[in-house]
């Protein structure tokens, strides 16, 4: 079966983000919102860095719903999609508010 860089890009973000969400945050960011940002930040920065060593200069479009994109845009829609419903649900399971 042949990934397609679509498929890859995806799967490399679900594995960071529920890696994030149910292994690495509870364990070094627990309830402290401050931390999950950063960490956020940083694990958002992982995936960018990962597919960028391998799509930079590349020319490789990406195929969005609303049309093509580059890896930077694909990455970044993707993780930010599929993270969306877990960060909410770990600012509900942690009692995390903004204040």
């Amino acid at each position: 079966m042949m990934v397609t860089a679509e498929l890859a890009v995806i799967l490399l973000n679900l594995v960071l983000v529920c890696s994030a969400y149910f292994w690495f945050y509870p364990r070094v960011a627990g309830a402290d919102l401050r931390k999950v940002a950063l960490f956020d930040v940083l694990t958002t920065a992982l995936a960018l860095l990962i597919v960028g060593s391998k799509f930079w200069g590349s020319g490789q479009q990406f195929d969005l719903v609303f049309g093509n994109s580059n890896w930077f845009w694909f990455t970044l829609v993707t993780y930010l999609i599929l993270e969306t419903p877990l960060a909410l649900w770990y600012l509900k399971r942690y009692g995390i508010h903004k204040s």
